[in-house]
């Protein structure tokens, strides 16, 4: 089965609904294609090495988390952007990201995805007066410690987290925001939660994480945001038949 490249962007902008957010850069079709969609690659970032991946499987579409165009980057198209953007172009390749959007999509987003892995029930967003908030909350079922916590993250993502110990509370209330959402460790600990994760951490990070109390997991911008797209790979297959795969271009950081 197929889907033209226009009826997949509607059907993903109903999915995801992009107007909500106001975002880092543009939500959805980023580099038309051809019009008829049979074969879509999935991954995190729209890097070489998975465009190069999606041209050797002769794949109609490429979905990704981080696209191209941020707000504030350089307008030109030369070095490493004239590259991609050849590239997708000289085979005719569509190039759909979705940045926030994709994070908080309540059953197929970063966030849910990873909640789901960590066995955390989600209670609401991190930020009260915000309907889409970026970050969210929840409760572990029963009473964890911290270092349980972190062997439970390095088990599911695959590599050992930044932790740092905000005191000698078990854990019963985590927050969390997938990716670079490290500034909002802050708003947790107002809130009086046990512990937050993300994917990275700045060097204030640390100090306010043993001062205000709270214990803070970085368990990799890249490894947080794997489970979004994988998602939308499984869910794009079943809803439309259409030939999908996700891939895992590995990323340290």
């Amino acid at each position: 089965m197929s889907i033209t490249n226009q009826a997949l962007l509607h059907y993903l902008n109903d999915l995801l609904k992009p107007a909500r957010l106001k975002d880092y850069g543009p939500n959805g079709l980023q580099v038309e294609g051809k019009q008829h969609i049979n074969k879509i690659i999935t991954g995190v970032t729209a890097s070489q090495q998975l465009i190069d991946y999606a041209i050797s499987q002769q794949a109609d579409a490429i979905f990704v988390h981080h696209g191209y165009f941020w707000r504030g980057e350089d307008p030109c198209i030369r070095g490493m952007k004239r590259n991609r953007l050849k590239a997708l172009l000289t085979h005719d390749i569509n190039l759909f990201g979705y940045h926030l959007p994709l994070d908080i999509h309540p059953q197929l987003g970063n966030n849910a995805q990873l909640a789901k892995l960590l066995d955390i029930e989600t209670t609401g967003g991190l930020e009260l007066d915000n309907p889409v908030s970026v970050a969210m909350q929840g409760i572990f079922a029963q009473p964890i410690s911290l270092a349980a916590l972190e062997a439970k993250v390095t088990t599911v993502l695959q590599r050992k987290p930044l932790v740092v110990d905000g005191g000698e509370h078990q854990i019963k209330t985590v927050a969390w925001c997938t990716g670079g959402g490290q500034s909002f460790i802050e708003m947790a600990a107002e809130q009086g939660i046990d512990a937050f994760i993300t994917g990275e951490a700045s060097e204030q990070t640390v100090h306010t994480a043993r001062e205000m109390n709270i214990h803070f997991i970085a368990a990799g911008h890249h490894a947080t945001e794997r489970y979004g797209a994988k998602a939308i790979a499984l869910h794009l297959s079943q809803q439309f038949d259409l030939e999908t795969e996700f891939v895992d271009v590995d990323n340290p950081v």
